[in-house]
């Protein structure tokens, strides 16, 4: 049962809302005033406060911002007889989940209700799936310096092998931001077409290209007074770069076929498995520009840098993968865990993820052992780097030498099969070919 905190200094709205919800089947608490809301929702066990804005004392748009300092995660919708346009817009920018004005209609409490519980069931299970996990030496040192970075302005540069945890940390420092009330806004700069990537940035004006049928608000402005987060931007264009230097310097945009000049408050956090110092020597990368990003450099290192965290990842993927399917508990044996820690994992925590999740599926017993690993895509991965000490025909050693190299080139270009296709130069259709004929994927 989801408990409703109602927040409301007149006792007929309090009771009016308390006889709709638990006729609902939810619970519902109150508190009369904002130091009471406070201490209430602190308490714990809260899933969604209802917030009257006029109260004397403490005013609703103050306790707001209190609980969302406090708690990021709980959703607050705000209520008002003296609601406007411009009263509900505030809220809603710091932070309120929705408005609801009075007198509250029923029907639309109990829409309001059910979506904003199920927002934060649903918020609680992304921040499980984003969490960074380790214990070794190596992880303390890096959830160290994020709790030290995050709370600044700071520009933050994350390098790190594909699959790392880039886009973890990159979430982990927005949440713990003075920018985590509003949107972190995230960017693949791998995954956006050269003539596409400006309009996608900064947006662009009805006509300005063909097929510019209507205005566009880029991601630069999505992100105002929140974060935005550039993943693989040692893939993005110079002329890219060049407009990216430029909101760095002047916290300002222009839109694709604009004049105007539009002002932006972002917080830029950037990443790449790339070296961008090797691509500045190349010209591949703008030196004014790294040097702008790179203000705070967080490496994310490899899997294979601590393996020891191997087996409590495995423990607690088990459980999330049980969890979310909604299957019985499984454990995973010691000899299993030893096999999973010596495995080459070049996809790193990712590939491992979802090498759990594949056995916690497949595996038909309570306990996976180490036989089932064994038969996994992973560990016969793992095998390739020993072709030469296997009694293999020519053909099969030349086919398996083919595919252990097509799934480094992909690896290397994040599977992007355009690029990776034109590293080996060779049409894409052929090497979706070569992919399907050797079964590959990504992990």
């Amino acid at each position: 049962m989801k408990t409703v905190l109602v927040v409301d200094d007149e006792r007929s709205v309090r009771d009016s809302i308390r006889m709709i919800l638990e006729y609902e089947k939810f619970s519902v608490v109150f508190a009369e005033d904002g130091p009471a809301a406070i201490a209430r929702a602190q308490a714990g066990g809260i899933d969604l406060v209802l917030l009257d804005i006029k109260m004397p004392g403490i005013d609703g748009m103050r306790v707001l911002q209190v609980l969302r300092e406090a708690s990021p995660a709980l959703p607050v919708v705000m209520i008002s007889g003296h609601g406007t346009i411009e009263t509900a817009v505030e809220a809603t920018r710091l932070g309120a989940y929705d408005f609801l004005p009075k007198p509250i209609d029923r029907e639309r409490l109990i829409i309001v209700v059910r979506n904003a519980t199920e927002y934060k069931h649903l918020r609680e299970q992304v921040e499980r799936k984003t969490r960074i996990i380790g214990e070794t030496q190596v992880m303390k040192d890096l959830l160290v310096l994020i709790e030290r970075v995050a709370p600044t302005e700071a520009r933050v540069l994350i390098t790190g092998d594909n699959g790392s945890g880039k886009e973890l940390v990159a979430q982990a420092i927005h949440r713990l931001s003075k920018r985590s009330v509003e949107q972190l806004i995230e960017v693949n700069c791998a995954a956006i077409p050269n003539e596409l990537i400006e309009s996608e940035l900064f947006g662009h004006e009805k006509g300005s290209f063909t097929g510019a049928s209507s205005q566009r608000v880029g991601k630069f402005e999505l992100a105002d007074h929140g974060t935005i987060f550039l993943d693989e931007i040692g893939d993005m264009s110079l002329n890219a770069q060049a407009k990216v230097l430029r909101a760095l310097e002047e916290g300002k945009i222009e839109r694709v076929g604009g004049s105007r000049q539009i002002p932006v408050d972002v917080r830029v956090i950037a990443a790449t498995n790339k070296n961008l110092l090797e691509a500045v020597r190349t010209g591949a990368f703008r030196e004014d520009l790294y040097h702008r990003l790179n203000v705070i450099p967080i490496n994310v290192p490899s899997l294979r840098e601590r393996r020891e965290d191997i087996p409590l990842l495995a423990r607690v993927f088990v459980d999330d993968v049980c969890t979310q399917n909604g299957m019985a508990v499984k454990t995973i044996s010691p000899n299993a865990l030893s096999r999973l820690q010596a495995m080459d994992w070049s996809g790193n925590v990712r590939e491992l993820r979802n090498t759990i999740e594949r056995l916690v599926i497949m595996t038909p017993r309570a306990t996976i052992e180490e036989s089932d690993i064994a038969a996994s895509p992973s560990a016969r991965r793992g095998e390739e780097d020993d072709l030469l000490v296997e009694g293999l025909t020519f053909q099969e050693f030349k086919d398996r030498a083919e595919a252990a190299f097509i799934r480094k080139q992909l690896e290397a270009s994040g599977w992007n099969v355009s690029k990776t296709a034109e590293a080996l130069q060779i049409q894409r259709s052929h090497l979706y070919s070569k992919m399907k004929k050797y079964g590959l994927e990504r992990l």
